[in-house]
C-alpha cells in the first residue's frame, strides 16, 4: 500500500463534491427551518437521514482514495453514498405523492402544528402535546413543487453524479 498522501486521485474530487452537495441540500433544509421558520413534518425528518449518513460516507470514500487504500475503496464508499441518494429520492416521491392525495401518509404525521405557549411555565408541559405539522400540508411551493418535491430532483442528480463518478474512476 502507497503511504503517499494524493488529493489528486479522481475518487477524491468526486467525493468531495458529492459531500459538499449533500451538505448543501440538508444545510439548505436547515436554513429554512431555523432561519425561514419551516417547521418540518415528521417525513421531512426522514428525508434528511439519507445526507446525514452520506456525507460521512462520501468523506470516507475521499479519505480512503487519498490515503492510497485500493481505488475500489473509495468507489465503493461513492457507491454507497448514491444509493443512499437514491432512498432519498424515493422518500421524496413518497412525501410528495402524499402532499398530492395519492397515497396515504403514515399515521405518525399529525394534522395540526399547535402554537407554542408564551407562559415559561407551561412550555414544559406542552413538549408532549405539541406535535408537528402534517405531511399532507406543503408547507411551501416553488415553481409547483414542495420541499419533498425538490429534494427528489437534488436527490436524483445527487446520485447521477456519484454513479458517473464511480464509472469514471473504475480505471484508476
Amino acid at each position: 500500500m502507497p503511504s503517499s498522501f494524493s488529493l489528486v486521485r479522481p475518487v477524491v474530487g468526486y467525493s468531495m463534491v458529492l459531500a459538499l452537495g449533500m451538505a448543501v441540500v440538508v444545510g439548505t433544509a436547515l436554513g429554512f427551518q431555523y432561519l425561514g421558520g419551516y417547521i418540518p413534518c415528521a417525513l421531512c425528518l426522514l428525508q434528511r437521514q439519507p445526507y446525514y449518513y452520506g456525507i460521512p460516507i462520501a468523506i470516507l470514500g475521499a479519505i480512503a482514495s487519498a490515503v492510497g487504500l485500493p481505488s475500489w475503496i473509495g468507489r465503493a464508499f461513492l457507491l454507497a453514498a448514491g444509493i443512499l441518494m437514491i432512498v432519498g429520492a424515493g422518500m421524496g416521491v413518497y412525501h410528495a405523492g402524499v402532499e398530492w392525495q395519492f397515497w396515504q401518509g403514515p399515521a405518525t404525521c399529525s394534522t395540526t402544528a399547535g402554537s407554542m405557549t408564551q407562559n415559561a411555565g407551561d412550555l414544559l408541559g406542552e413538549l408532549n402535546s405539541i406535535k408537528g405539522p402534517s405531511c399532507t400540508d406543503a408547507a411551501l411551493r416553488i415553481l409547483g413543487l414542495s420541499f419533498a418535491g425538490w429534494n427528489v430532483i437534488a436527490s436524483l442528480i445527487l446520485a447521477a453524479f456519484a454513479f458517473i463518478g464511480v464509472r469514471k474512476t473504475a480505471g484508476d
